[in-house]
């Protein structure tokens, strides 16, 4: 093909459409694109990760958790209490799809309840690396 922009040059195309005369009704022409909308290029720099922006992950915050037999299950109802094995003050864990990946204290927002994130986790449990020994 031509350096001519991808355009054939007369020539070529005449030489793609030789034999065309054999088929009546068959008529060979350069086909006219219209001009694409291109969006404008993002102040910042793109990410090769920036496609995951939008996947939804399950947050999850862990006040504490304990064993209750079954029997200590069926006597809950309202007002009962049931004791974690956390103390006041102590930080709770952020989960991220079902992972721990923080700490953090619990707050008041309003009627609203909150977690500030007070350490992200640098290595995640699990993640250590086996040793050679």
């Amino acid at each position: 093909m031509s350096e001519n922009k991808g355009r054939l040059t007369k020539e070529e195309l005449q030489a793609l459409t030789e034999g065309l005369a054999d088929h009546p009704g068959l008529e060979a022409r350069p086909v006219e694109f219209a001009d694409l909308d291109v969006p404008p290029k993002p102040d910042r720099p793109v990410s090769p990760v920036d496609f995951l922006w939008d996947v939804p992950m399950d947050v999850e915050v862990v006040l504490g958790s304990t064993d209750l037999s079954v029997q200590d299950v069926l006597e809950i109802g309202p007002g009962s209490v049931i004791e974690l094995e956390r103390t006041y003050g102590e930080p709770v864990d952020v989960y991220l799809n079902g992972r721990i990946v923080a700490k953090g204290e619990v707050v008041i927002i309003g009627e609203q309840f909150g977690v500030k994130v007070t350490e992200i986790l640098a290595s995640f449990p699990g993640d250590e690396e086996e040793s050679s020994d």
